[in-house]
């Protein structure tokens, strides 16, 4: 039985995985958290800021617009900065407020689009704005300036221009001023479009991220787990069914508690790869045709890859991603069979099974108990998925059911919170 690869994982590490994630989507959106997590650090590095508040710049930086909903809430966001900005810093301030370690970047997240309107912005319904908020806020709105497609020095008066244009109503005056120093120097633009950016960073920072042990793993990622499945309300609970449903289906199997832990952070990110998907694919009620299946087919590749740069997640990985492949060596997109398929991978697979059968979904209920077994059954036969754990599973359906009902019932909640809370705003 495998075991957790490390002690302590590094927080840095999962956040840049995150980050990737959600830039595989679209490259109009790529490298969008680098490059502002890159200017925020250059700001209050030219403001003379303690090292402690760069660091949660660039943390917030890379997490600033997790609360968005789709690729087109993102571009809009980018290209337009609308009214409704706020809602998504809220939600993504939201999502994270709840982890310690990231509770002051929350902060910064959750008013990084309040303007500063002529010293107006410096609170926003009775509430203070933070100080690194407003230097987040110049940051993106550098980075949304960047054409990537040209010659970046080129650019550079023009940029500019357009944000002192903006000094004392968009932007703190001083903040402006801070950034006109230093953008005469042209290092920097080149760091913004330098496509490894992502992995200079923490040397730029010298990046002494916080490590977390496996509770703290499990909490953070599902944080991680609510991103992936809350842009849509087909998939708005799904990880938090199959992580409970793994783990107990781990226990039964004579896991250890600490590799229940492992299956919980496995079932968490089982799904990760779904970030590159876009909505229309994943919310089709029909038959997908043949290249909107290859690009779901695509997902636990992606899901893979991306967790591959987590040191210590080597097992973790395994049984997150392989939950597509099937025993007669026919899944995706590994095409493993039976001699290679690890048994967290094979709990995986029929967890995931599970809870997509029995779970409801906006165009369709769950199927009954007499239906969810016989679809198991049936791919026992085919040699599709693990005899073994489908044995442990009947043998304690009704526990389970109720473990990923319960479970599916409190994410269900926190989405229509997620969903709905913004509206106080407006």
């Amino acid at each position: 039985m495998s075991s957790f690869d490390r002690d302590l994982i590094n927080m840095y590490e999962l956040l840049i995985c995150l980050t990737n994630a959600e830039d595989l989507i679209s490259p109009e959106v790529a490298n969008h958290h680098q490059q502002v997590a890159y200017l925020a650090f250059k700001i209050a590095e030219q403001l003379g800021l303690p090292g402690g508040q760069e660091k949660q710049l660039m943390l917030a930086g890379l997490l600033h617009d997790v609360g968005t909903l789709s690729l087109d809430e993102r571009l809009e966001l980018i290209e337009n900065e609308p009214p409704t900005s706020q809602d998504h810093a809220f939600r993504g301030a939201q999502l994270i407020e709840g982890f310690p370690p990231l509770r002051d970047v929350a902060e910064i997240i959750r008013y990084h689009h309040i303007p500063w309107d002529n010293g107006e912005g410096s609170a926003f319904r009775g509430a203070k704005v933070p100080y690194l908020s407003h230097i987040l806020h110049l940051a993106d709105r550098i980075a949304v300036l960047v054409d990537r497609s040209h010659d970046i020095i080129g650019q550079i008066k023009g940029i500019q221009a357009r944000i002192l244009a903006q000094k004392n109503t968009a932007f703190m005056p001083e903040l402006v001023d801070a950034f006109m120093d230093m953008s005469e120097q042209e290092y920097i633009w080149l760091d913004i479009v330098y496509k490894p950016l992502l992995y200079v960073l923490p040397d730029i920072v010298a990046f002494d991220t916080v490590e977390l042990n496996l509770d703290e793993v499990i909490d953070l990622t599902k944080i991680f787990a609510s991103i992936i499945d809350f842009r849509s309300p087909f998939t708005a609970n799904h990880s938090a069914g199959v992580s409970k449903t793994a783990e107990k289906l781990a226990q039964l199997a004579g896991f250890s508690e600490k590799e229940c832990k492992m299956m919980m952070i496995a079932g968490n990110l089982h799904d990760l790869g779904k970030l590159a998907v876009q909505r229309n694919v994943l919310e089709k009620p029909g038959k997908l045709n043949p290249e909107e299946f290859n690009v779901i087919r695509s997902h636990t590749f992606y899901t893979f890859r991306l967790l591959q740069s987590i040191r210590g997640f080597e097992t973790i990985n395994k049984w997150a991603s392989f939950h597509h492949e099937k025993l007669d060596g026919k899944g995706y997109p590994f095409h493993l069979d039976d001699k290679n398929i690890p048994l967290g991978s094979r709990i995986m697979a029929v967890a995931d099974i599970f809870t997509a059968i029995t779970e409801d979904r906006p165009y369709r209920k769950g199927m009954t108990n007499e239906q969810v077994i016989a679809v198991l059954r049936s791919m026992v036969e085919n040699h599709s998925i693990c005899p073994y754990v489908v044995s442990i599973l009947m043998d304690n359906f009704e526990s389970v059911n109720e473990i990923r009902k319960d479970a599916q019932e409190k994410a269900k909640i926190k989405y229509h919170y997620f969903i709905d809370a913004p509206t106080e705003l407006r």
